[in-house]
């Protein structure tokens, strides 16, 4: 593959604007242009690169961490709330009241299960406000308790994941928020960070553009082939044209299957609707070896038959899988709050069973949820949705981890009263 330059240049008003007096200073004193950008950008457009300002100095500031290793304290996971339990809104915003941890070290000292993250990649060709995502995801909780004291197990196992599992939140990945494409290689290697020390990466976005450095990052480290990717969407994703860009939030499928990460006969898609959908695409798609599951198969035979075939599918499949849920899955009137809305999808009362399932059969090295967009969500009711759908695949890796593999298990004292 042909390797190019791909980042926008950030205005010096814009960059001035966030860098403060001192970076202000320093970009001032730069020599002015030779070329005007119009001229850079057209010369740029020659060759596929387009030009950033090397006089801004606030060019890569984005992508400069803190280095935690350098903190002089003992690895292990830090319980940033100040009191013991609380309601839902009560206490410092992280995912599900968790402790935080910050570096490799924390995460293997604590034994740590599962660890989210936030991705806040916002470049949808439908409605952006994607960035606000993990932020959202943060303050899902509407009633639930949190801490030591309430156990909050679910309606159908009676397993309290907040409890079975060591949950922690690892922060946000650094983003360029002009650019995706500046900003995949830092989430890739967030993303891998977590997975090389056996937690699971839950990874909250940001639009879906995120599944290829996600599901790539996990590849690396459990083998490439050996991971297959369950891929809840409206969407196929898998589009060969994004306006020159390799890759959009429309293309991570194909990304990933023709740069060799996840073989095509790995993925299993559900949900799939709209109007997106072409001759050519689902030849492509059988050519893969892609196991799909259009809404048209569920129209046809019923949602418990397409459920079936589902986990004969993932039974059959490799040994680890990575489910990536946009939320646009759902019908609308479930989550008016996603980015590209679809009518016509799920009901969560069919999907929950399912990320229950799917975690309990196979041992789940990672997953994310995105296309959470806050900014147009009605009385949050699609970030809520978010919280569950997290609990849901949690639920069943809590499952997995006691040693149920039922795809189907439901506690016998919630299904029958006698």
């Amino acid at each position: 593959m042909k390797t190019r330059l791909i980042s926008y240049a950030m205005g010096s008003a814009l960059g001035l604007s966030i860098a403060g007096p001192a970076l202000a200073a320093e970009a001032e004193q730069g020599s002015p242009a030779a070329k005007t950008f119009i001229e850079m950008v057209e010369e740029g457009g020659k060759n596929n690169l387009i030009p950033l300002n090397p006089d801004d100095a606030s060019k890569d500031m984005w992508s400069k961490p803190r280095d935690f290793s350098k903190d002089d304290r003992k690895p292990g996971i830090i319980n940033v709330q100040r009191g013991e339990f609380g309601m839902a809104y009560v206490g410092i915003p992280t995912f599900f009241k968790a402790p935080i941890a910050l570096t490799p070290e924390d995460l293997k000292v604590g034994k740590v299960d599962v660890a989210f993250m936030g991705a806040s990649l916002d470049m949808s060709s439908g409605r952006r406000g994607t960035a606000f995502g993990p932020a959202a995801m943060r303050n899902s909780g509407i009633y639930l308790p949190w801490g030591k004291g309430f156990h909050t197990s679910s309606e159908h196992t009676m397993i309290d994941p907040l409890q079975d599992l060591v949950v922690v939140d690892y922060g946000d990945a650094p983003v360029d928020f002009t650019s995706n494409d500046r900003s995949i290689v830092p989430v890739y290697h967030l993303v891998k960070e977590i997975a090389e020390t056996g937690t699971i990466p839950a990874i909250i976005g940001g639009d879906h553009s995120l599944m290829y450095p996600n599901a790539a990052a996990v590849a690396a480290v459990y083998g490439k082939g050996k991971v297959g990717v369950i891929h809840f969407d409206a969407h196929i994703d898998a589009e060969a044209g994004g306006m020159g860009h390799y890759l959009t939030h429309g293309s991570p499928v194909r990304r990933l299957i023709e740069e060799g990460h996840v073989p095509g006969k790995n993925y299993i898609q559900i949900g799939l609707r709209g109007w997106l959908v072409g001759e050519d695409m689902t030849r492509w798609m059988r050519e893969q070896g892609i196991r799909y599951h259009f809404m048209a198969e569920v129209e046809k035979d019923g949602w418990n038959k397409v459920m079936e075939r589902v986990f004969q599918e993932v039974s059959d499949g490799p040994d680890y899988v990575y489910l990536s849920i946009d939320l646009d899955a759902f019908d609308p009137a479930f989550a008016p709050g996603a980015g590209t809305p679809e009518p016509g999808g799920l009901t969560p009362r069919e999907l929950f069973p399912v990320l229950r399932g799917i975690c309990a059969v196979k041992q789940c090295v990672g997953f994310d949820i995105v296309e959470l967009n806050p900014l147009v969500d009605n009385n949050n009711a699609t970030s809520h949705l978010a919280n569950r759908v997290a609990r849901e695949v949690m639920n069943g890796i809590a499952m997995r981890k006691k040693g149920i593999t039922d795809p189907k298990y439901l506690h016998p004292e919630l299904t029958n009263h006698k």
